[in-house]
């Protein structure tokens, strides 16, 4: 199973933001943007974090591909 977080990049699309506006308030490093970008793992701190800029749930911004 693979991570995809493709959920994340359409809500940021939704609510009319880019990543780097997302990295800002959520305090993301560009080492971390790039893990998301290609779908690896990143810390469950980071999640919620990006879950709370954007006022959502972990399974708005997470997928699973089997």
């Amino acid at each position: 199973m693979q991570i995809s977080y493709n959920k994340l990049f359409k809500l940021l699309i939704d609510k009319g933001m880019k990543k780097t506006d997302l990295a800002k308030e959520a305090k993301l490093t560009p080492a971390t943007l790039a893990k998301l970008s290609k779908h690896e793992n990143v810390s469950m701190d980071t999640l919620i974090r990006i879950c709370d800029c954007l006022d959502c749930t972990f399974d708005d911004v997470v997928g699973i591909i089997k």
